[in-house]
């Protein structure tokens, strides 16, 4: 089971919550990643845990101040990146060029989608997983799994339909190892969260929780 922890802009200490991250990894079957705001890239990487980009822009090396460079945020650290999530949406050709930029640079990729069946054109991009994240339930603390769980299963059945190599995350609202048992019981390979662990007073120990049931 894969746990991408994305930090947003939270105000965290973003150092703090990799180490949890790392720690608890170490100690769990699952597999947790972080991915924290890009000025914290390489201090998080550092710290030895899986650190992920929040976004590449669909851009190679030249005249484009103010992008993310995928080669840049590798170098600075990161194993993967997030793609056209909800609060930095991107059209459907830019998504697709900040896929080929990702691979170009040998990042690993999860382009996140409203619904199925934008799930379905995200499959089709290529990308290693999609994240199905319904946003009005981002940062509510429902979790899709309960308040619509036919979004998860339809969410893996348009994914299977175009690629069934691309794996399906399940977003928006989980928080607690329950959460993560029930996307897991829909069919999802892991899970996308932010405050459940960002906002936590205590990360690691919303982390163990996290991983305590699988």
């Amino acid at each position: 089971m894969f746990i991408l922890v994305n930090l947003k802009t939270y105000p965290c200490d973003p150092v703090a919550v990799a180490e949890a991250v790392r720690d608890v990894d170490d100690g769990s079957d699952a597999r947790i990643a972080v991915a924290p705001q890009a000025a914290h890239l390489e201090r998080v990487a550092e710290t030895g845990a899986e650190t992920w980009a929040q976004h590449v822009d669909p851009i190679d090396h030249g005249s484009n101040t103010g992008h993310s460079l995928a080669e840049g945020v590798v170098d600075a650290g990161a194993a993967g990146t997030l793609i056209n999530h909800s609060e930095r949406r991107l059209k459907l050709a830019d998504a697709d060029g900040a896929v080929r930029a990702a691979e170009r640079a040998g990042l690993e990729t999860v382009v996140c989608a409203n619904n199925p069946a934008q799930i379905g054109a995200a499959a089709a991009l290529g990308p290693d997983a999609v994240a199905v994240e319904p946003p009005e339930l981002i940062g509510t603390g429902t979790p899709v799994s309960q308040a619509d769980p036919d979004v998860v299963e339809d969410a893996v059945d348009a994914a299977a339909n175009v690629d069934p190599d691309v794996a399906v995350l399940c977003g928006a609202g989980i928080s607690t190892g329950d959460d993560v048992v029930a996307a897991a019981d829909l069919g999802s390979g892991g899970v996308l969260l932010a405050s459940g662990v960002a906002k936590a007073d205590d990360p690691r120990a919303a982390l163990e929780e996290l991983v305590e049931p699988l």
